[in-house]
């Protein structure tokens, strides 16, 4: 490499480290930001840089670019690329009716519409993948005058739930919003529901004859390479770090029962990164059809007149586990937002690739109370005009 070559790479990445120490500090301006990672890294590994800020835990240790964090929901893209892996393997049939794979009086009549009207039969793997399947999402919907039980698990009432409650939960309280989607349909109707990927746990441990941290740790972390990667309350000797502390508003999130019953993750933003660099890279599947299977079908979630909600809305779109942002060209005509794909979670987490500045993105903000911050950071971020110059350099 010539010297004037040697010069310009290292410009690029000064720049590039520059835009992102920029907009992560206003990333942590937000007002109830306690504390906040964001790892950003080129897909062949060749830019890596990250960001800490805040305290980890009570006691005011500083986070660390390699502070372990819950990642909420960021977990569903875990979950889906087991059940796929599963499907790769010819061991479940993405197709199939769920009743296919669990005994048939458990979830018996857990799809009834508000005219009676009973669904629970047609719905298949991929419905639930997709979340197009109708059913009702057990932590924010309850029965009549009732808080729901994110409501309550957010208001510091820790407590284990098991499968069994929550099927029992939705069959005789919450009607489905919908019926299961034809796969068929061009244009499906999706609404983000918890409880299609609780299902689709117990599947992956049926399937298996594992617990979902036995399960993953085979199937996800063994391949890719994962060490730092664990559920609430597995920790093993070899993670010496405990997850960095979740805020709801001005309190921290002191729910541990609760946490190891919702069955999320907690990892590092490099570890994130590498996951998905995995899928992108055919580190995990053994076939690209796979990883594009996944993202295929993407449909657009409903809108929501909510200016803080805690589930995806439109213009969001989602396939097999795997959420797409898109802006509309009409909201950025004159300076065009690069699209991405990966998921977010409740407490402000995020894992995005964005292919056309060829970047993976992690973080968290930590924050239930900003949950939809993502979505406006991450567009903010990748739509800087500045990133165009930076390429071209």
């Amino acid at each position: 490499m010539t010297e004037h070559h040697q010069i310009t790479n290292q410009n690029q990445e000064d720049d590039r480290i520059n835009l992102l120490e920029e907009h992560f500090a206003s990333l942590v301006k937000n007002q109830g930001i306690n504390c906040a990672l964001l790892g950003v890294e080129s897909l062949e590994g060749d830019f890596k840089w990250a960001g800490a800020h805040g305290s980890a835990n009570l006691e005011g240790e500083p986070m660390q670019p390699d502070t372990p964090f819950w990642i909420a929901s960021v977990t569903k893209l875990y979950i889906a690329s087991t059940i796929l892996k599963l499907f790769e393997d010819e061991r479940i049939d993405l197709d199939a009716n769920m009743t296919a794979y669990l005994p048939p009086d458990l979830i018996k009549g857990i799809h009834h519409m508000p005219e009676g009207e009973d669904h629970t039969d047609k719905i298949t793997i991929r419905n639930l993948l997709s979340h197009s399947s109708g059913l009702p999402d057990f932590l924010e919907e309850s029965p009549e005058g009732e808080a729901s039980m994110l409501d309550q698990i957010l208001g510091g009432n820790d407590r284990e739930f098991s499968f069994e409650e929550v099927m029992s939960l939705i069959r005789n309280h919450i009607p489905a919003y919908f019926p299961p989607q034809p796969q068929d349909r061009k244009k499906k109707k999706i609404r983000y529901s918890d409880t299609n990927y609780q299902i689709l746990i117990e599947i992956i441990k049926t399937i298996t004859g594992q617990s979902l941290p036995e399960a993953f740790a085979e199937i996800v972390y063994e391949p890719i390479g994962l060490s730092e990667t664990f559920h609430p309350g597995t920790r093993s000797e070899k993670i010496t770090e405990e997850a960095a502390v979740v805020w709801s508003g001005d309190q921290p999130l002191d729910v541990p029962k609760a946490m190891c019953s919702f069955g999320d993750l907690n990892s590092t933003v490099g570890e994130m990164n590498e996951f998905m660099r995995g899928l992108i890279r055919g580190k995990f599947f053994a076939h690209s059809a796979t990883w594009e299977l996944m993202q295929s079908d993407f449909n657009t979630f409903g809108f929501s007149f909510d200016p803080s909600p805690t589930s995806p809305t439109w213009p969001i779109e989602y396939g097999l586990g795997l959420m797409r942002i898109e802006m509309p060209r009409v909201f950025s005509l004159f300076n065009p937002v690069p699209a991405v794909f990966g998921h977010t979670g409740v407490s402000g987490s995020w894992l995005f690739y964005c292919p056309e500045l060829d970047l993976i993105l992690s973080g968290t903000v930590n924050q239930v109370a900003a949950a939809a911050l993502p979505f406006r950071f991450i567009p903010r971020l990748l739509g800087d005009r500045r990133w165009r110059s930076i390429n071209k350099s």
